[in-house]
């Protein structure tokens, strides 16, 4: 447990130094102020433009952080050398990866609570004091800070037995897909063999769900979400990220290091 807090403080101290973090954190905060201008433009919707562009931006920013920094946690030790003197130490490569898995999931919620924040500051500008049902924006956040540590997850199991290149584009692909994992189960396709039909919805139950995330829209409206769906959420993601890791560690594992 100490190795994997060790590699874990680690990493997020040297994502934090990362100036690309901050280049994208000032990116949101700056679409953010965007949305502050084009608020004062739409009239009488300024508040649900605000909290769309806000969110939006939060997603996206943390998708490419996921993406690419997840891709380069273990790359990146590898063209530095600095991995083969780590598992030296008694280290396991399980350790390792948790460890690299945790450090960024930290990163990302330091960076998203700093977005958040932007996109509550922009709401006070255009209206204050804020109201109860803006406290709702704080749910859509927790969900996309799941959605994000699936991502990384993912991210991890393709660096591990592919190059950067690849990785980055395997976890890509598997986004773009999770988001019409749920659709997948229902096509009906004209033309289609029943065979077909059944594989289809098959591979979209193996897809991460990326839909059980997605409430920005009853957010955006100052609608509830339920707890339900939170918990819901939250269990999944646990879920599947734990089956991502397993994957990752069995494929490391037996992966040749030299």
């Amino acid at each position: 447990m100490m190795n994997i807090q060790t590699v874990a403080a680690n990493t997020f101290r040297e994502a934090v130094r990362d100036r690309v973090l901050y280049n994208l954190v000032f990116f949101a905060l700056l679409m953010m102020g965007g949305a502050i201008l084009v608020g004062q433009i739409s009239i009488g919707i300024q508040q649900d433009v605000i909290v769309s562009l806000g969110l939006t931006a939060i997603s996206v920013i943390g998708i490419f952080i996921s993406i690419f920094l997840g891709v380069a946690l273990v790359s990146r030790e590898m063209d530095k050398r600095t991995l083969y003197a780590l598992l030296a130490k008694p280290v396991r490569r399980w350790e390792f990866l948790l460890g690299k898995f945790f450090g960024l999931v930290m990163t990302l919620s330091v960076n998203t609570a700093a977005m958040a924040a932007g996109l509550y500051i922009a709401l006070w500008t255009v209206k204050h004091p804020l109201m109860k049902s803006d406290a709702y924006i704080l749910v859509a956040v927790y969900l996309i800070l799941l959605k994000l540590a699936l991502i990384v997850a993912l991210a991890l199991l393709f660096s591990c037995f592919t190059t950067p290149f690849l990785a980055i584009l395997f976890t890509a692909g598997m986004y773009v897909a999770g988001l019409f994992a749920a659709d997948l189960r229902t096509v009906h396709g004209v033309g289609l063999d029943p065979s077909a039909l059944g594989f289809v919805r098959g591979i979209s139950y193996l897809l991460p769900n990326f839909q059980n995330f997605d409430v920005m829209g009853a957010v955006v409206h100052g609608r509830g979400v339920p707890f339900v769906l939170v918990w819901q959420a939250t269990l999944y993601a646990i879920l599947y990220i734990a089956i991502v890791l397993m994957g990752a560690a069995v494929v490391f594992s037996r992966r040749n290091l030299k």
